[in-house]
């Protein structure tokens, strides 16, 4: 297995540290986050190729700054600083950092100064990118040039070539810099000579050699299924790993999209050959759900009743000493144990829905490296089918978050049925994968409506689709009216007890995705 090299991002606080990630592992790099307080033994252990020192929003200056040893420096590694990482730089080797008279917030134009490593692929000319500062180098350490200088910001790069320290005041890696990435390859191939190894098969050998070393040839592992893209990539990449020693726990709550008991049991014990154990909870779950209406309450109840079933499903699995979940890396980017290992013993809380203190499983998180569409891409590689992989996320409570009003069987069955439809119709147009999510939200809402000739008196379905890089922000999908009708003929023609149709066009924020 030829060695991955590693470019390590010491994390200041800033909410762009995942995007220089991103950038990195987008160049067929390898790159992990972590916090800046893991110190230079940290850093040995970890023998990265080169360093990124992120941005942050305190001043380096203040008494109580966010820090790293100096001797870091002295380590021969290339390091790249952003923002605060390079205004720390500038201090920790002698410069000098101040408050700037002019805050830099937004859009700013550079002007080249001196030739680099860095910058070798770049035009000469002025250059558009991304401020987000109140604090200004004002002098520069010894043996340091400026690169770029900006109206408000003299040393809006600067570097010490011969030590391959490199700095840079502005963002590279959000999409408002130009040629922002530039300036990433230009550190991660020219600076540091780094090598693009890192792929998908090569992630997948090393996770599966080293699950293969964590868990003994007689223990088992649980994994709770939930037909979602996160659970069914480590549930096939678990089974290339221990085979037949994997049980995989699939609750049916009633809750779930037309066919996705069926599609998964049919994918996993047919096609992977798993010990999948399928329990049927929807009469459960809807007791329990009963007459009730409020959003919140209706999460807590599907809640606690998971956590009920699949602990008594689980207890029947014998020698099984670990449990597996889909945590993905920005779940964890924050957690200071986060290279513990891939696996830690369960305290309080998890993914799968907050299994109790007392539980003794141990937990094995093997994607926990990996950003959502990395996810789809080791799936992919494991041979799960292509329409599994890239299937749009589904909401962990189901459709009880898309069902407002009471959750009857009645009710959930005609969401189903007007889901089906807006997914086929989607699919059909070429759509689904390019929109982040498209379904369908039944409401407690009756209106009179004709049909045949006569008066009807039904519920309404709200169409909902929107385009969206991570969930936390969302703008809904400009539909061609001709699909958006189709899709209302559709429903009202073929779904009982609904007669309109009506498209959400509210972008989040200020609304949420979900109705619910």
């Amino acid at each position: 297995m030829a060695e991955v090299q590693t470019v390590l991002i010491l994390d200041f606080g800033s909410q762009y540290t995942q995007l220089i990630a991103r950038r990195i592992r987008e160049l067929g790099v390898h790159s992990e986050i972590h916090p800046y307080s893991i110190g230079i033994e940290g850093v040995k252990k970890l023998a990265p190729k080169a360093v990124v020192l992120s941005g942050g929003p305190a001043s380096c200056y203040d008494e109580d700054a966010p820090s790293i040893e100096e001797s870091i420096y002295q380590l021969g590694l290339p390091i790249l600083g952003i923002c605060y990482g390079a205004q720390l730089t500038d201090k920790l080797l002698g410069g000098t950092v101040e408050p700037a008279d002019h805050h830099e917030y937004g859009h700013a134009k550079i002007k080249h100064v001196n030739n680099s490593a860095l910058t070798s692929s770049l035009p000469k000319s002025d250059l558009n990118v991304w401020m987000s500062h109140g604090d200004k180098v004002s002098a520069l350490p010894q043996g340091f040039e400026t690169i770029y200088s900006s109206a408000n910001c003299q040393q809006a790069a600067f570097a010490n070539p011969e030590k391959q320290i490199y700095c840079l005041q502005f963002h590279p890696e959000v999409v408002h810099t130009e040629q922002g990435i530039e300036y990433i390859k230009g550190f991660v191939f020219d600076v540091a000579k780094v090598e693009a190894s890192w792929t998908m098969s090569s992630f997948a050998e090393k996770t599966i050699a080293t699950i293969q070393k964590q868990i003994g040839p007689n223990e088992r592992v649980i994994c709770g299924l939930s037909g979602g893209v996160d659970s069914s990539v480590v549930a096939a990449l678990l089974h290339k790993a221990i085979g037949s020693r994997l049980t995989c726990i699939f609750v049916d709550n009633g809750l779930l999209r037309a066919g996705e008991r069926d599609h998964v049991a049919n994918v996993f014990r047919e096609h992977f050959k798993v010990d999948l154990r399928v329990v049927d909870a929807e009469e459960r779950f809807l007791n329990a759900l009963d007459k009730e209406q409020d959003p919140e309450k209706k999460r807590k109840i599907i809640g606690r009743e998971f956590i009920r079933v699949f602990e008594k499903e689980a207890s029947s699995v014998k020698d099984a000493k670990f449990l597996a979940q889909g945590t993905l890396y920005p779940d964890v980017i924050e957690s200071v144990s986060f290279k513990g290992g891939p696996s830690q013993v369960i305290k309080s809380h998890h993914n799968v829905g907050g299994l109790p203190e007392d539980m003794t499983f141990e937990l094995v998180e093997p994607l926990r490296e990996l950003f959502k569409d990395e996810v789809r891409a080791l799936g992919l590689e494991l041979g799960l089918p292509r329409h599994m992989v890239n299937r749009q996320p589904f909401p962990g409570p189901g459709l009880a978050v898309r069902c407002l009003g009471e959750l009857k069987k009645s009710r959930l069955d005609t969401l189903r049925s007007a889901d089906t439809i807006i997914e086929q119709e989607i699919i059909k147009a070429g759509l689904y994968e390019s929109i982040w999510q498209s379904f369908g939200v039944l409401l407690p809402v009756r209106s009179v409506g004709v049909m045949g000739d006569k008066r009807t008196y039904a519920e309404t379905i709200a169409l909902r689709a929107v385009h969206s890089n991570d969930g936390m922000t969302a703008e809904w999908c400009k539909l061609p009216y001709e699909l958006l009708g189709t899709i209302s003929s559709r429903i009202i023609n073929e779904v009982r007890g609904v007669n309109r149709v009506v498209y959400d066009i509210t972008t989040k924020p200020p609304g949420t995705i979900e109705w619910e």
